[in-house]
């Protein structure tokens, strides 16, 4: 395999990351701006429920990158589209 694809993979999975982080941390919007929406408890823990599943996706997608599944995927999607068979 490939370690330039690992760290690649490794640095986008970082920026990622980072940005979920942030947009999990940033301020709930403002009540007053928005007043047919409650914020409380429940909203704050629904991100962090999201905020697990992005995580538990990020860490599938990173093993099929590093796998090179990804690859194999795109590249049998591709041969199909123009009609070769492959088993």
């Amino acid at each position: 395999m490939c370690p330039l694809r690992l760290v690649l993979v490794f640095l986008s999975a970082a920026l990622a990351g980072f940005f979920a982080w942030k947009s999990i941390r940033s301020p709930p919007p403002s009540p007053i701006s928005d007043g047919s929406r409650e914020i409380g408890d429940s909203s704050i823990k629904g991100r962090i429920r999201g905020a697990g599943k992005v995580i538990e996706n990020g860490f599938w997608v990173f093993v099929d990158m590093a796998s090179g599944r990804y690859l194999w995927r795109a590249m049998k999607e591709r041969l199909e589209s123009i009609g070769c068979m492959i088993r």
